[in-house]
């Protein structure tokens, strides 16, 4: 009689570990197939195998956030808020940044909005590619402010917890000064970006209504195009600044 010869790749093979995951699954179709398996052990074998498959999909969360926050550049603000004079990263501005390197780690956020009586929920959830979840929410008036109706108060108010919301769950910071060699996340040009900006600028020193709001909104301007090293831009602004300033000034 012939004895079969094992060499030793397949020796290997034959031995290679069977994952947990692999394994209690064999054991549950077994199960299954047995007309005397007991139910309640069947469900908690089902039990186990959902509870490691959160737990796998759990610590792959965890690897992708720890490896994607290593790329998160501060959010450049180039916005100016017309009531404050502050500037300020706005909702575009954010995911405009973030979006391309959290699809290079599998990361996607959705947010859900839960609207009360003059009360604004929005919860943002974060979801990895493995099945893992996070989320956060928070709760706000409705930003009831000066020529806004029902509709742009309830907007302004969505737009606001968007923006704070992802940046808690993604521990995203914004600053005046950009770090990212006037670059997008995915090593693109600006220009379009600061164009934006100069539009954005512009149109709030259109809707300013004194010469002191004029006067705040320039300010904050003149931080914002610093920053970003704008000088065309800052020439742009300027313009229209003297140009709505004499209107404002204008004797009635």
């Amino acid at each position: 009689m012939g004895t079969e010869i094992i060499m030793p790749e397949q020796r290997r093979q034959a031995v290679a570990p069977i994952s947990n995951d692999t394994s209690i699954m064999a054991v549950i179709s077994r199960a299954a197939a047995d007309p005397a398996c007991d139910i309640d052990k069947l469900e908690r074998l089902m039990q186990m195998h959902e509870r490691m498959q959160a737990k796998t999909a759990e610590q792959a969360f965890n690897s992708g956030m720890a490896e994607m926050q290593c790329e998160i550049p501060t959010v450049f603000e180039g916005a100016v808020n017309l009531h404050t004079g502050n500037a300020y990263a706005t909702l575009d501005d954010i995911t405009r940044a973030l979006k391309p390197i959290m699809q290079r780690h599998g990361f996607a956020i959705t947010f859900k909005v839960d609207n009360a009586e003059k009360i604004i929920k929005v919860t943002g959830i974060l979801m990895h590619r493995e099945g893992h979840r996070e989320q956060t929410a928070m709760t706000l008036p409705i930003d009831i402010g000066k020529g806004r109706n029902d509709v742009q108060a309830v907007g302004s108010s969505t737009t606001y917890g968007k923006r704070y919301v992802m940046c808690a769950l993604l521990n995203i910071t914004t600053g005046e000064t950009r770090d990212d060699d006037a670059q997008s996340s995915d090593g693109s040009d600006t220009s379009d970006m600061r164009a934006q900006v100069v539009a954005d600028i512009i149109e709030r020193v259109q809707q300013t209504k004194t010469p002191d709001e004029l006067k705040d909104v320039w300010q904050a301007s003149l931080k914002v195009l610093q920053a970003s090293g704008d000088t065309h831009g800052y020439s742009t602004v300027k313009t229209a600044v003297t140009a709505h300033k004499a209107i404002l000034e204008k004797p009635e």
